[in-house]
C-alpha cells in the first residue's frame, strides 16, 4: 500500500465539502424520534451545519477554543461535531451516562467554553446537569424530549443565523479533538488527536474494505468512543455512505432492520446476544441438521441474517475485548465473517486487524499499514504509527510514560506468531497477586470460561486469597434454568478449565452474581469493558468467605 503523507491526505472538512457539492441530494442522516424517521440530505445537513458555524462564531469564541459535546448518538451529534471543526474549534465529547463529577472534571480540565447538550435520558441529565457550571453557555439539540435544559435550542440557533459561506481548510497538524478515556480505573485522561491521526486511520481502513456511497452505517455504540466515531463519522465522510441511528434499546432491533447496514460494528457482547437470540428459537442441534441440508441450510442462514437486520452486511467488525473463537466460528457458519480488530483511544483505534486474506480467529490480526509494533521484555505491546495521539492533555508525565521513542505503550500484553498475527494475552496492570505471592493473569482464564453459553459476563479475581475465584453473570438463557441445571453446567466447565491451568491459577470456585453488570450500575465502562477495580471495591471483602465456603459453585 502506498505510504500516506500529509500532502496526499485531505482533512475531514474537505471530504465534507466534496459530499456537500457532489451528492447534496442524497440522504445522509436518518434519525428515529418517537417512532418517526427524520432525514437530512447532505445538502440539508450542510445548511444546518453552516448556520451553526455562524451561531458559534457570532458568540466571539476564539479559534482553537474547546467545545463540549454531551449527547447520545443522534443526527445532531454528527452535525455539531462537523460544525465545531468548520468553525475552528476543538471538540470534547463526553460519555452520555457519566456522573456529575466526571462532567464537571472534563469541562474544567479541558477549559470548555460552550457545551452542546443533546439526546439524553432524563434520569441521566438530572444527575449530570449539576456538573455543568451555571455560567457555561449551552445549546440544546431540542428535538429529543429532554426537559429542564433551559438553553437556546439547535433549531432556534439555525433559524436566527444565516449559513456561513466559508469553506475553511485545517492543517492536519491542527488539534481536532480531545477524547477523555472512559477509564476502567482512575481519572479520565484527555487524549489529544490532530486531524492527521483519525484521517490517516480511516483512509487505510477504506482502502482495505472498499467503502462507497452505497454503504449504510448503523450508529448505536457511543460516538464519544473512538471506534464508533472513527467508523461512523470518519467512515461516512470518506465513503459518502449514509448513517442510521438507534433511537433506544427498546427500538434497537426494529431500527437495525430498517437500516439493514452494510457495515456493522459490534462488541463481543452484542454478537453474543444476537447468537443467544437465535438459539432461543432454534436449538443448536436443530441448526446443525438444517445447515447440513444445502438448499435448506442456505435458506435458514438467510432468514437468520434477515431477522437480525444484517442480510446486507458485508463488513462486520468486533473489538474492545477478545472474542471467543467459538463465537466467531459460529457466525462464520451462519454466513457472517466477523473481523476482529484491535486499537485504543490513544491510537485512533488503529493498530491490528483481521482483514480479507489475512484472518486468524483468536488473534487481533496483523499490523495495519505503517504500524510498527514491538513487544517489550515484559510482554507489553507497543505500537508506532501516524494514528498515535499527540499527548494526554495537561499530563506531561503520563504522556511521557505512554509515549516513548514514538511508541505508544498500550498496557496490553501480547505475543506475535510466526505469521505476524498478534494475540492479546492480558493487561499489564490486570495481574493480581494471590496470598501465595503468585501472579495471575485473568483474561486467558475468562476466555476459557466464556465458552459456557450460560455465562454472559465473567471476571476472575483473587487478590489476597490463596486461589482465584470466577465471578459470573448468567446469560438470559442461563437465568431461565433452575439452580441444579446451572450448577451442573458450571461444574462441568470448571472441570474442563482447571486442568488447563497452572496450579496457582486453578479456580477455587465460581460465584454467580445476583445482579447484571451494566454501565448504569457503574461496573461497565461506556465502551462495555468491566471495571476490575470496581469489582474489587464492591466484593473484595467477600472473597475470603467465598474461598473458605468449600463449595465449587456458589450464589451471591
Amino acid at each position: 500500500m502506498t505510504t500516506l503523507t500529509q500532502t496526499s491526505l485531505e482533512t475531514p472538512l474537505e471530504l465534507f465539502y466534496q459530499r456537500e457539492s457532489n451528492i447534496s441530494h442524497i440522504t445522509y442522516l436518518s434519525q428515529p424520534i418517537a417512532g418517526k424517521w427524520h432525514t437530512w440530505t447532505w445538502g440539508e445537513t450542510a445548511d444546518e451545519i453552516r448556520r451553526m458555524v455562524t451561531a458559534l462564531q457570532s458568540r466571539g469564541i476564539a479559534p482553537g477554543a474547546k467545545i463540549g459535546l454531551l449527547s447520545r448518538n443522534c443526527a445532531h451529534w454528527i452535525m455539531a461535531d462537523i460544525a465545531i471543526m468548520i468553525a475552528g474549534y476543538v471538540s470534547v465529547p463526553i460519555y452520555p451516562n457519566v456522573k456529575r463529577d466526571t462532567v464537571s472534571y472534563i469541562l474544567d480540565h479541558a477549559e470548555c467554553e460552550l457545551l452542546f447538550v443533546g439526546k439524553l435520558l432524563q434520569s441521566d441529565w438530572d444527575e449530570m446537569k449539576h456538573g455543568v457550571p451555571a455560567d457555561m453557555p449551552c445549546i440544546s439539540f431540542g428535538m429529543y424530549g429532554l426537559k429542564d435544559a433551559e438553553y437556546s435550542t439547535w433549531q432556534e440557533e439555525i433559524a436566527a443565523n444565516e449559513p456561513s459561506l466559508a469553506s475553511p481548510t485545517r492543517s492536519l497538524d491542527d488539534t481536532m479533538t480531545i477524547i477523555y478515556t472512559s477509564g476502567t480505573t482512575g481519572t479520565p485522561k484527555g487524549v489529544v488527536h490532530t486531524f492527521m491521526s483519525p484521517r490517516f486511520a480511516i483512509e487505510t481502513f477504506f482502502g482495505i474494505f472498499e467503502l462507497n456511497e452505497n454503504d449504510r452505517f448503523f450508529s448505536y455504540l457511543p460516538l464519544s468512543h473512538i471506534a464508533e466515531r472513527m467508523l461512523i463519522l470518519m467512515g461516512s465522510l470518506r465513503s459518502g455512505g449514509s448513517i442510521h441511528f438507534a433511537e433506544s434499546l427498546d427500538t434497537f432491533a426494529d431500527n437495525l432492520k430498517t437500516c439493514s447496514p452494510t457495515v456493522f460494528l459490534g462488541v463481543p457482547r452484542i454478537w453474543t446476544k444476537f447468537q443467544k437470540g437465535v438459539l432461543a428459537k432454534f436449538s443448536q442441534g436443530k441448526l446443525n441438521i438444517l445447515f447440513a441440508i444445502p438448499f435448506v441450510g442456505n435458506l435458514i442462514k438467510g432468514k437468520i441474517k434477515e431477522a437480525l437486520g444484517l442480510s446486507q452486511a458485508r463488513v462486520c467488525l468486533t473489538g474492545a475485548a477478545p472474542t471467543p473463537v467459538s463465537l466467531l466460528n459460529w457466525w462464520q457458519r451462519v454466513g457472517l465473517t466477523i473481523h476482529e480488530v484491535y486499537g485504543m483511544t490513544e491510537n485512533s483505534a488503529y493498530s491490528h486487524a483481521n482483514i480479507p486474506g489475512k484472518m486468524k480467529f483468536g488473534t487481533a490480526g496483523v499490523a495495519m499499514a505503517e504500524v510498527d509494533v514491538k513487544i517489550t521484555d515484559e510482554g507489553e505491546i507497543c505500537v508506532k504509527s501516524p494514528a498515535n495521539m499527540v499527548e494526554y492533555y495537561k499530563e506531561p508525565q503520563k504522556t511521557a510514560d505512554a509515549l516513548r521513542d514514538g511508541y505508544l505503550h498500550t498496557g496490553d500484553k501480547g505475543e506475535i506468531d510466526s505469521q505476524g498475527f498478534l494475540k492479546i494475552t492480558g493487561r499489564v496492570k490486570d495481574l493480581f497477586k494471590t496470598s501465595k505471592a503468585k501472579y495471575v493473569a485473568p483474561s486467558p482464564i475468562e476466555m476459557l470460561l466464556s465458552k459456557n453459553d450460560y455465562i454472559e459476563q465473567v471476571c476472575v479475581v483473587g487478590d489476597g486469597i490463596p486461589q482465584p475465584l470466577a465471578l459470573v453473570v448468567l446469560s438470559e438463557e442461563g437465568r431461565k434454568l433452575g439452580k441444579s441445571d446451572i450448577k451442573d453446567s458450571l461444574q462441568e466447565t470448571l472441570d474442563i478449565v482447571n486442568p488447563k491451568l497452572d496450579h496457582h491459577e486453578k479456580l477455587k470456585a465460581i460465584v454467580v452474581m445476583s445482579e447484571e453488570w451494566t454501565v448504569e450500575n457503574g461496573v461497565l465502562t461506556p465502551s462495555l469493558k468491566i471495571k476490575r477495580g470496581e469489582i474489587d471495591n464492591r466484593f473484595q471483602t467477600m472473597y475470603p468467605s467465598w474461598y473458605e465456603a468449600g463449595e465449587a459453585i456458589q450464589w451471591k
